[in-house]
């Protein structure tokens, strides 16, 4: 059992100047005042206690326990959690806002080891529940209604069934967690530690990627280069991260008895491997009609002979380069999500007013963006790095959505709220995706339409082509190791595989790009998370289909959706749609939106 805040999306970061307006920025005060609220060492002195009277009272007795008995348990368990999550989320937030400061980093270091001391003697519980047989649990839910409700929480702990350990070495994986998110702290440091020059002036990982979706060709080349050779001088760091996560994940899999890398992943997703299998698989038959068409039609617009790894996320020629100030932005966002429904509206207001979003870029803070859920007694944050380009509005519709998401789960309780990461991202693309209709309909010509389009597939190739060979690359990447330690140039090798085949014939690729998977963290944090993207992009691609062929009704049921949390099956939660993830055609039809928008760009250019 570890506490810890959701793993960074992997948004398109960029790099604006100081005519943004205000940006708001974090209150953390609804989770603690400070390091020395007398709350939170109230919390930790509780966890401390309770943790230990739970495990005194209920280890080795949860068969013997009646169906009302086993409530109390359950929800005793569901309230350490909460404690728990709140005392990480407050220290997981302030050290993502600085990872630089040694500060922040020692008192969420300090805060994971004690709770993962005081939750120790708490492993025993999901060992318990899945010794228990089939008869006897449903037994026990036949017995009592708000018991049964907790049956999806008790089937995705039964999932596991089949790998878990001996109680023994389950404690002992459980205390080693703490050296594994050592390393996830060394990954997190070394990134915002680095340094880079671009024209003259120096600038951290965000400022510089950036700069690969400036107007300037020269500009973009410069900024790759200077990622391939900051990269490259750092690659051995890296590159011992990442053996030595995928060497431990391999020992525990191993001792686990799961048949591949990806299966831990795809048990906690609950989702079945065959439907992660069709969707990589209809992903890659596609690369042709999507990503290899659009390239090359772009190489067209920028009038080159041949792509460059830095012309990849270039603006269009015809597109004028614009900064969004904060209060546009805020506007673009909220008008998108009133549009759809004035409920959705509502819930996303507080973020904006109530100190929920972190927006500057500030040197030591995590790049990137997420949205946290912190506990469903409290209330999801949401961290960008806002710097005023078009895409950053998307960011800020997406993370939003998770937000809202999150804040309509909550009601489900802690152990019901979380929804797995291939719904996680539903309310966050189509959130993005209701900003970006809202934009096109406002389009004042048809050049301003071309560029919005082009956008927008853009995005859509980054979510779904660009995750699926993110998602090839750590296969490889943890097969490879399987068979011993890699070198650097074992990994690159492995990278620029899967980079061809995704981009596209239109490319070239520089010295020095095949170190560009060493900044991913993903790969770090969450393996195998990225399929999670194009999973919700398909996903709320063939929603949104549904949406425009018959709107009548369709947001209740989308309301629904959002506050069943991780209650339901992904099955039972897009029945009412109509739809259906596990038929390999669903994916086919979130695709042709994608290739339907190329199709238009095409006719554009007769």
């Amino acid at each position: 059992m570890t506490y810890s805040p959701a793993p960074l999306h992997d948004a398109n970061p960029s790099h604006g100047n100081k005519h943004l307006g205000d940006l708001p920025e974090w209150d953390l005060s609804d989770l603690y005042k400070g390091e020395d609220d007398p709350k939170l060492q109230a919390d930790l002195n509780w966890l401390e206690t309770e943790c230990a009277e739970f495990a005194s009272h209920y280890e080795g007795n949860l068969a013997g326990l009646n169906a009302k008995d086993m409530l109390t348990c359950i929800q005793r368990n569901e309230k350490i959690s909460t404690v728990a999550g709140r005392i990480m989320s407050f220290a997981g937030l302030r050290y993502y806002q600085m990872t630089t400061d040694g500060a922040r980093t020692k008192f969420l270091s300090d805060a994971q080891e004690k709770i993962t001391n005081f939750t120790t003697p708490l492993v025993f519980f999901t060992l318990e529940i899945n010794r228990l047989d089939d008869d006897h649990i449903d037994a026990l839910y036949a017995a009592d209604a708000e018991l049964a409700r907790y049956k999806p929480a008790f089937d995705r702990i039964r999932a596991m069934k089949d790998h878990q350990l001996s109680d023994e070495m389950e404690k002992f994986l459980h205390d080693l967690g703490v050296v594994g998110d050592a390393w996830e702290k060394l990954f997190d440091e070394t990134i915002a530690g680095l340094t880079f020059f671009v024209d003259g002036d120096e600038h951290n990982i965000e400022g510089t990627l950036n700069f690969l979706t400036e107007q300037d060709r020269s500009k973009r080349q410069e900024a790759a280069e200077e990622l391939a050779r900051v990269f490259g001088e750092n690659i051995k760091t890296f590159a011992r991260v990442h053996n030595t996560q995928a060497k431990e994940k391999e020992i525990i899999d191993r001792w686990r008895k799961m048949p591949t890398a990806q299966s831990g992943r795809h048990l906690s997703n609950h989702v079945e491997p065959e439907v992660v299998e069709a969707l990589r698989n209809a992903v890659v038959a596609a690369y042709p009609k999507l990503s290899h068409r659009y390239y090359e039609l772009k190489r067209k617009w920028l009038g080159l002979d041949r792509m460059q790894v830095w012309d990849r996320n270039a603006p269009l020629p015809m597109e004028s380069t614009r900064i969004v100030a904060w209060d546009e932005a805020r506007k673009m966002v909220m008008d998108a999500y009133g549009a759809f429904d004035p409920r959705m509206a509502d819930l996303a207001q507080p973020f904006f007013d109530k100190g929920w979003i972190d927006a500057p870029v500030k040197a030591g803070k995590a790049p990137g963006a997420f949205a946290h859920p912190t506990v469903v007694d409290a209330h999801p944050y949401v961290m960008l790095n806002y710097l005023g380009k078009p895409r950053d509005v998307m960011t800020l519709a997406h993370e939003l959505g998770h937000g809202v998401h999150q804040v309509l789960a909550a009601g489900q309780g802690e152990m019901l709220s979380s929804t797995p990461l291939t719904l996680a991202e539903t309310a966050s693309v189509f959130g993005e995706m209701l900003t970006f209709r809202k934009m096109l309909d406002g389009a004042k010509d048809q050049a301003e339409r071309k560029v919005m389009l082009a956008g927008k597939v853009e995005d859509m190739i980054n979510t779904v082509v660009r995750q699926i060979a993110f998602y090839d690359f750590e296969c490889k990447l943890h097969a490879a190791r399987r068979q011993g330690e890699l070198t650097p140039e074992d990994i690159n090798d492995l990278w620029m595989s899967v980079q061809a085949e995704s981009l596209g014939p239109s490319f070239d690729f520089m010295d020095g790009y095949e170190t560009f998977w060493a900044y991913i963290p993903h790969f770090v944090h969450s393996p195998f998370y990225v399929y999670a993207y194009a999973f919700g992009d398909g996903l709320v691609n063939a929603l949104y289909a549904v949406y425009q062929e018959n709107p009548d009704g369709f947001q209740e049921k989308y309301f629904d959706m959002l506050k069943a949390g991780g209650s339901k099956h992904h099955k039972d939660l897009l029945a009412p749609f109509g739809l259906d993830a596990s038929d390999p055609k669903f994916w086919d039809k979130g695709l042709s939106m994608i290739s339907d928008m190329i199709d238009e760009l095409e006719a554009m250019e007769d």
